[in-house]
Formats: C-alpha cells, structure tokens, sequence
C-alpha cells in the first residue's frame, strides 16, 4: 500500500551554487513512488499564514501529489481520507522550505493542506490526474475526526485556530500565532508574543485565558 513519503533531494554543491534533480522516476518507483504525473502546478501566497487545504480530488479522477516549496517555508501536510483506511483521519506532516529542498509525496486518496510560514511562498506540486472541477472537495481544518498538529482550537467558545511558529531572536525569541477563523477559513492576523509571556501566562492562569488575551490582540473579525 502506498504510503505518505517524505523524500530528501540530494544537492551537488559547488562554488557556483547548487544542482538537484528534483524528479527522477526511476528513483521515486525504487522508493514506492510509481505514479505517472500529468500536470504540474505552482502557487504563490503573499502572507505569512496563508491557509490552503484540505484539499483532496474524489475518484475515478482522484491525484496524487508530489510536493515542494521553492522560496520561503511550509508547514505541509497530508490527512488519511481513505475511509476503510486503519489510519483514517490521522495525518503526517512536514516542514518543507527553498533551503532544506525536502518534497512531501501525497498518495491517493490522503488530503493536502499547507500553511506558509513567510511572506511570499512559492508551491510547486506534481499531480498524476488533471484538474477536474466536478470531482474537487475539501475538508475543513476544524472537522472533529482529524487533529493536525500546528493547530489547536483556543476554546470550545472561540472558532479560532491558532498556528505557531518561533522566530529566533533576542530574549528567546517569538513565537508567533497566526489565527484563522474556524468558520470561514480566512486568515486573520498574526501576533508575536514573547516566549516568556507566553509562558508565564500558560503557568498562571492556563491556555484557555492565554486564548482569551490572544483573541483580544485584535485577531477577532
């Protein structure tokens, strides 16, 4: 059975640069990545935070995909939609970006989603079947029978998913949230808060009150 893979791109370095094969079928097919691909696509995401997914194409025009981030970084990730699948609803992820070259094979009946970490990403992914508009669905982030890490609700009360990032620094560092309303998808802001803020605040009084200061940051619309 196929299975998600995370593949690491080798990088012949010189003083020049760098040179990779970024596809080579008879080395994918060694490693259980058989599929011919038909169309390629390439997205760019101006924001950081930018949310796009689940997304996943039903069958008889169902895709697998081969993914890769040519400039910032991703949190990419993949969720079991196969519903006689024993990992049904569970999902792997990985951070992909232009410097780590790493790709993300999404087989077959699994959803893709990814959330950017920077400003100005660009995606590129292979598919092995067309675009087709009829066949095209979509899973919503907050659906109770997935868990993606990277998201987490702040309460039962706030439809807000929050995403995190550290972003080295002074003093520890931010971490940086990123909230996207549960309802409708959008991306609403980012705030960045002090690692130490943070957890003192976690210490005290807990993260459902940590949420509560979060949503009053202005993130709410």
């Amino acid at each position: 059975m196929q299975t998600v893979r995370l593949i690491e791109t080798r990088r012949f370095v010189d003083e020049r640069g760098w040179f990779a094969e970024t596809y080579r079928q008879d080395r994918l097919s060694a490693v259980g990545v058989a599929d011919i691909f038909v169309q390629d696509n390439h997205s760019m995401s101006r924001a950081a935070g930018t949310l796009r997914g689940i997304h996943v194409q039903s069958p008889p025009r169902a895709q697998a995909k081969l993914v890769r981030c040519l400039s910032g970084r991703i949190w990419d990730v993949a969720v079991d939609l196969r519903r006689n699948s024993p990992t049904f609803g569970r999902w792997v992820a990985a951070e992909l970006s232009a410097d780590n070259g790493r790709q993300l094979y999404v087989p077959v009946g699994f959803g893709h989603a990814f959330l950017t970490l920077e400003p100005d990403c660009e995606v590129a992914y292979k598919v092995s079947d067309f675009y087709a508009p009829d066949y095209d669905r979509g899973v919503r982030w907050e659906q109770e029978s997935l868990s993606v890490q990277g998201t987490r609700w702040v309460s039962m009360y706030l439809p807000v998913w929050l995403y995190s990032y550290h972003q080295p620094g002074k003093n520890g560092g931010l971490l940086h949230y990123i909230a996207v309303n549960g309802r409708t998808g959008e991306t609403m802001g980012s705030v960045p808060v002090q690692r130490w803020k943070l957890l003192l605040a976690a210490l005290t009084v807990g993260t459902f009150i940590e949420g509560i200061a979060i949503w009053f940051l202005g993130l709410s619309s």
